[in-house]
């Protein structure tokens, strides 16, 4: 049976790194879920920069939406599995809803179906409520719904990091 780690921390804190570190530590072969969508140029620089860092070793997946499908289709197939990132994923249901319900139930089902895995699951998020209360009602909601929904995941994984400044601390 395979585990679920959680990583989360701010912005640049180091989160995908770890997180590479804690699959590769499962063995080979690894898959990469990338919930990123290249909707522009930088985005598009973000998305090689981190191809390229990490290699062949990795299959990569990509699937802005149906992340538990994809999962369970995979699962088995490679000794970790690598979701990066939860809060992208969160993004693209939110704004094809825009209502964070769908995207909160997407969530709940994930967390049913992760103790039943046979590849251990690493997920990213980012823990954007230590800000400031965002001006707008789409940046409240979704940093709401990020935080309801990092709990859910916390509450469901095995072991929890957070990075700060690059430093993991972990918490569970």
């Amino acid at each position: 049976m395979g585990k679920t780690i959680l990583v989360t921390g701010g912005a640049r804190s180091g989160k995908s790194r770890l997180a590479e570190r804690l699959a590769e530590a499962c063995g080979a072969p690894l898959g990469y879920i990338a919930t990123a969508t290249a909707g522009d140029a930088e985005m598009a620089a973000r998305i090689s920069r981190h191809q390229e860092r990490r290699g062949d070793r990795w299959q990569t997946i990509e699937e802005p939406f149906e992340l538990a499908r994809v999962l369970a289709e995979h699962d088995g197939r490679h000794a970790a599995l690598l979701v990066d990132c939860v809060t992208l994923w969160l993004t693209n249901l939110l704004l094809c809803a825009d209502d964070p319900a769908p995207a909160l139930a997407a969530v709940k089902e994930l967390t049913r179906q992760l103790p039943g895995m046979q590849s251990t699951v690493v997920l990213v998020t980012n823990e954007v409520g230590m800000g400031i209360v965002p001006e707008n009602r789409l940046a409240r909601i979704f940093r709401d719904l990020s935080g309801e929904a990092n709990q859910l995941l916390a509450a469901a994984a095995d072991e929890v990091y957070v990075t700060i400044a690059g430093m993991p601390l972990r918490l569970k």
